[in-house]
């Protein structure tokens, strides 16, 4: 590709909306324009990258046996209504009426339509396992839409879809080999990324894994073993109980007054006492309507998903009311604890061994300290309610727990029934007799890899490519190629020479300083550069530099060919 028949639109700044490196990067480097809050156009540059990423997708998702289909980007009501998800997705879910006032929503996945397909299509055991999937765009009405294409509204993603008689071909014909399939797919694209045990969150499912791209910037935290491959999203990484004896008490039981004090860090500037000795309380409700109390040390972060599955605790996880708290506990938030509490106590595992805690005393501006659990309050259930730290024993048994942040590109489910058993998908099995049929969904988004790539690979200069994921393996960059006869000439060879050989090479034949050559090539991050001179052509070199170490060299022109023999695009 010549860069006079191509469209390359490079800034000197990015705008200053512009936060993370991915989003300054790729609006600077003109991959693509922003049309309005979370819409973006994907410029030519920007979208030989996605195409790219799009074909390793498509080559391994054909490799592990997926069939390829186009499902609509809108869809009906009706639909979605009758998997009960209409009410329950929320506002990200964007509804429209046509011309005759039916109801459709934009689509943001698409369990409810492939189901639909299924279930019209498929009757059989002999049929199964099937698995179908597509690369299409999604649309989710984000609340706040930021870092680029990283949390956009509009957005491409592969979404498949796998059908089975039972849960072992779930597992052994869908699952397993999807798992596999993105493996490969971020080995293919150079990401550095860690497979993660996942909630399954508003999808649904008994079990899904998340495919981290390792990067600082990352929303996510995910916890991984020191000495294992063993890794989860921290949100699931579970804590393990104490070993040991719990220590004796070696202090009575005291109410102090703390007014004013309402956290744990005023609570620990008050008392001068370490943060480590304190408790906090929080309330939820109960399934039977009833406060459940839930405490865990005050250095430690609440995991409402841990505590949301607790038996007895009202799903979804939701506060107790103020009012309510008061008539359970005589007391405000911030003043709550165990003593006289006829409820149900969870408490976390960091708590068992414990002595002489500090905690709310039910009644406000008001503490106690020397609480001990079996002496000043009943025994509580102890269970796992907190984020893990650094630190932490890997719950695999092997090594400490360390942790990182990460961009989630990719999420396998095993979704079980919940979608074929409410829209009515069964087939009949060896039997004759009806079965619901066993459902799996992997998805992975194409836009977002494209930024977590740059996130993960950029410096000072710019973005740094990974060989399969560039727009373009090698440019040419000619000094004066408008003026100098010699070097057009060797460019225009050389161009020739590249592309004959499938080489991805673009040739920067654009009248512009050599400045600005240069600095977009590095701005771009295309992987070999060839710069052609005229003192270099006299004597038969050119300069040869790799992008990503900076390593520069003289390079003879006739040999320039073999340095692509060794690395291909």
């Amino acid at each position: 590709m010549k860069a006079s028949r191509f469209f390359i639109s490079t800034l000197k700044e990015a705008p200053a909306e512009a936060a993370l490196p991915s989003h300054k990067l790729m609006l600077r480097a003109g991959l693509v324009k922003a049309l309005a809050s979370g819409l973006y156009t994907w410029m030519p540059m920007g979208l030989r990258v996605l195409r790219k990423v799009e074909h390793i997708v498509r080559e391994e998702m054909n490799r592990a046996g997926a069939v390829e289909l186009l499902m609509p980007f809108v869809q009906p009501a009706e639909l979605w209504q009758e998997s009960g998800r209409w009410d329950f997705y929320g506002k990200e879910l964007l509804r429209l009426h046509d011309r005759h006032e039916r109801e459709f929503c934009l689509s943001p996945t698409c369990e409810e339509t492939i189901t639909d397909i299924v279930r019209k299509e498929i009757n059989s055991y002999k049929q199964l396992p099937i698995n179908f999937y597509h690369i299409n765009t999604k649309f989710r009405d984000e609340v706040r839409p930021r870092f680029g294409v990283m949390r956009a509204r509009e957005f491409v993603m592969k979404d498949a879809y796998s059908f089975h008689a039972d849960y072992e071909s779930l597992v052994r014909d869908g699952y397993q080999p999807m798992y596999d399939a993105y493996c490969r797919i971020f080995d293919r694209l150079g990401l550095d990324y860690r497979p993660v045990a996942a909630d399954t969150g508003s999808i649904g499912g008994t079990g899904s894994h998340e495919f981290q791209v390792i990067a600082e910037s990352g929303e996510d935290v995910i916890a991984y073993s020191d000495a294992s491959d063993y890794a989860a999203n921290v949100e699931l990484a579970q804590t393990l109980p104490l070993s040991g004896s719990r220590a004796a008490p070696a202090a009575a039981l005291e109410k102090v007054s703390t007014p004013d004090v309402k956290t744990i860090v005023q609570l620990v500037e008050f008392l001068n006492v370490p943060i480590a000795t304190t408790m906090k309380s929080i309330v939820v409700e109960g399934e039977n309507g009833e406060l459940v109390l839930l405490l865990l040390r005050g250095d430690h972060e609440f995991n409402d998903i841990k505590a949301e599955k607790l038996a007895g605790v009202k799903s979804p996880l939701t506060m107790a009311a103020p009012e309510a708290v008061r008539a359970a506990f005589g007391a405000d938030g911030g003043s709550l604890g165990p003593v006289g509490f006829a409820g149900k106590v969870y408490a976390d595992y960091a708590l068992e061994k414990g002595a002489d805690w500090v905690i709310g005393a039910n009644e406000n501006h008001c503490h106690y300290t020397g609480f001990n659990f079996g002496r000043d309050a009943a025994e509580p259930e102890f269970v796992d309610l907190r984020n893990v730290v650094a630190g932490d024993p890997s719950p695999c048994g092997a090594g400490s727990l360390k942790l990182a942040r990460g961009i989630e590109v990719g999420h396998v489910f095993q979704l079980r029934d919940k979608y074929s058993a409410a829209l009515n998908a069964v087939f009949l099995d060896n039997n004759g007799k009806s079965q619901i049929m066993e459902m799996g969904c992997y998805g992975i988004g194409i836009t977002r890899i494209v930024a977590a790539a740059i996130e993960q690979n950029h410096d000072e200069r710019g973005i740094v490519w990974t060989e399969t994921m560039a727009p373009f393996t090698a440019v040419i960059v000619p000094m004066n190629y408008k003026k100098s006869e010699a070097v057009r000439q060797a460019a225009d060879e050389l161009y020739a020479q590249l592309t004959a050989a499938g080489v991805d090479v673009l040739l920067d034949d654009r009248d512009e300083r050599a400045g600005v050559l240069l600095n977009d090539s590095e701005l771009l991050g295309i992987p070999h550069r060839i710069v052609i001179g005229d003192r270099g052509l006299k004597e038969g070199v050119v300069e040869y530099t790799v992008r990503k170490t900076g390593e520069t060299c003289s390079v003879k022109l006739d040999e320039v060919a073999a340095l692509f023999a060794a690395s291909p695009a």
